[in-house]
């Protein structure tokens, strides 16, 4: 009885220094093709560009319209720097206030549905990692105030 115990305690001995080689070798080539600061970052544009669509509709709400606005920085941020948020009057009248400086690009579009309805699409725009490949998140707002969840191109740049 103690002979097949011990065999399995060496076996375990074995396995753990494997498993803990290959989940460390994949988090190495997770966190070398998307870092944690640009997962952050990341989430710096999923939190505003919803945000921006929250404030789009409370102006709707209040004023009955909805306004196009941005895109403001007028180009969008490279290399994960940060640039001061200088509004344009439809983001100030909207109320949009995602801080002082920003990471990406912001953008209100106001279009028609093929039924005759508003329907706008906010944006954030970024190139992280500066190579001219720009991240897009967007969120769609209908006429009924319902929002789409946030659909993201190319997150890691």
């Amino acid at each position: 009885m103690a002979t097949w115990k011990k065999v399995a305690l060496g076996a375990a001995v074995l396995a753990v220094p494997c498993l803990m080689a290959v989940a460390g070798g994949a988090f190495y080539l997770i966190s070398r093709r998307y870092p944690a600061q640009d997962q952050a970052l990341s989430q710096e544009a999923r939190v505003n560009v919803l945000r921006l669509c929250g404030d789009v509709q409370s102006y709707r709400d209040e004023h009955g319209v909805f306004l196009a606005a941005g895109p403001v920085p007028k180009d969008v941020p490279r290399g994960g720097k940060a640039v001061p948020f200088e509004p344009d009057e439809n983001l100030k009248s909207i109320g949009f206030a995602p801080g002082e400086r920003i990471r990406y690009q912001y953008q209100v579009v106001v279009q028609e549905t093929p039924l005759g309805e508003a329907e706008v699409t906010c944006f954030a725009r970024g190139d992280l990692d500066g190579d001219g490949q720009v991240s897009v998140f967007r969120v769609t707002l209908d006429a009924n105030g319902m929002t789409s969840p946030v659909t993201v191109e190319r997150e890691e740049e």
